[in-house]
């Protein structure tokens, strides 16, 4: 049994929360988002300190799990940024 599959059987396992929310509080210039204003998940090549920065400051405040800085990374939501080369299909 993983350590994981355990935790979530003796207690409650709490997740990261709204990574978007603390992008924002970064006040990243357009250009760290290589001109794709709004597109967050990028920065997981553009600036993967922040990523990493953020996730840091999750399991200091007692979180136990963190997850990609993917959530809009499907190839639909990535050709609206002309980024669906990227994707796995």
């Amino acid at each position: 049994m993983s350590d994981y599959s355990k935790a979530v059987q003796e207690r409650v396992v709490i997740f990261d929360g709204a990574m978007g929310t603390c992008v924002q509080g970064y006040n990243l210039p357009l250009d760290e988002f290589w001109g794709k204003d709004g597109y967050n998940d990028i920065l997981v090549l553009s600036r993967p300190d922040v990523v990493k920065e953020i996730h840091a400051k999750y399991f200091e405040a007692g979180a136990d799990v963190v997850e990609t800085n993917t959530f809009s990374s499907t190839r639909i939501v990535m050709a609206e940024y002309d980024m669906q080369d990227r994707s796995m299909k």
